[in-house]
């Protein structure tokens, strides 16, 4: 599911909001903010020395990376702060159209 829903956003992008943010600096610079701010988070969250959130073994891939977060973390992370990204720059670019 977080594979679908990261190649989802990709594909909506890509065939139809068609916002370009893939090209821009901006939005891989916030990226990877994003990512540090989750490594921080989600490492604390689901250490497995001493979990926070337990993620049941039938339901991810079992891939932890670094600090034992769940792959599937990042990206659900990617399709979810990309889509509100999206979302947002499209309604930007109807309101320019507009004005």
């Amino acid at each position: 599911m977080a594979v679908a829903a990261a190649g989802g956003v990709v594909a909506v992008e890509l065939a139809w909001l068609r916002t370009g943010i893939f090209r821009l600096k901006a939005y891989w610079v916030a990226m990877v903010i994003v990512v540090a701010f989750q490594v921080v988070v989600d490492g604390w969250l689901t250490k497995l020395s001493s979990p926070i959130v337990a993620y049941s073994a039938d339901e991810f891939s079992g891939w932890r990376f670094p600090f034992d977060v769940p792959m599937e973390d990042f990206l659900y992370g990617f399709a979810l702060v990309t889509f509100a990204i999206l979302l947002w720059e499209r309604q930007g670019l109807r309101d320019r159209s507009r004005g």
